[in-house]
């Protein structure tokens, strides 16, 4: 069964997700599906995709959204955990990192809000484990003065982004690019339409192994 299949025949609470984004997802999660892991995805909207990521993901999944909604507790059921509280409230992140630990997939699909969505990264990005895969949506907002961003904006999330891919070869730089944590526990930044996704892991060798006969 396909991802795009649980969300085309899903009838439970509503949800609304580009098409696009499906097969991004299925990319990036699939090595997840039937692990004892835990999922936050930051906004809940109507639920409809918690209750997705709990079929796809399986028995042994912790769904978590976060919303700064309250009606949105109303979402809870098994397996799916709902908390009120801002994305860029780090004292509530924590607290929910606190009560049923380190996510190893977020997804943030909260407000859209240039300020939110760095804050919620700077602060849970380095806390994740080291397989963690963080990914950030409907990022065409990156470029609407109007949530903070535009065409190369400072503090768009995309200019962020960008800047980081220096960081991830930083190694390379001889010098020029410091070799931070974000150098050594991330292996790649995937850029999608509207869409960034940031997969951890050690990246602290840059030894050649040989293949073939020496000639």
């Amino acid at each position: 069964m396909s991802l795009w299949s649980d969300f085309h025949d899903h009838t439970g609470r509503y949800c609304v997700k580009y098409r696009s984004y499906i097969p991004v997802y299925e990319r990036h999660f699939e090595g997840f599906v039937g692990k004892p892991i835990t999922f936050m995805e930051i906004g809940c909207y109507k639920g409809g995709s918690l209750q997705v990521w709990k079929k796809y993901f399986g028995a042994q999944v912790t769904v978590v959204g976060i919303d700064v909604m309250p009606e949105c507790k109303s979402f809870e059921e098994d397996q799916i955990k709902v908390r009120i509280g801002s994305q860029a409230d780090t004292a509530f992140l924590q607290s929910v990192i606190d009560e049923f630990g380190v996510p190893d997939i977020i997804l943030d699909d909260g407000s859209h809000r240039m300020e939110h969505i760095g804050a919620s990264f700077d602060f849970l990005y380095p806390k994740m484990p080291k397989w963690g895969v963080y990914m950030v949506e409907d990022l065409h907002t990156a470029y609407w003065p109007e949530f903070g961003g535009g065409y190369r904006a400072e503090n768009s999330f995309v200019e962020t982004a960008k800047n980081l891919t220096d960081s991830l070869n930083a190694k390379w730089s001889r010098g020029q690019v410091p070799v931070d944590a974000f150098a050594r526990e991330t292996t790649s930044i995937s850029f999608y339409d509207s869409m960034v996704v940031f997969e951890r892991g050690m990246n602290d060798t840059n030894a050649k192994t040989k293949f073939g006969k020496q000639a």
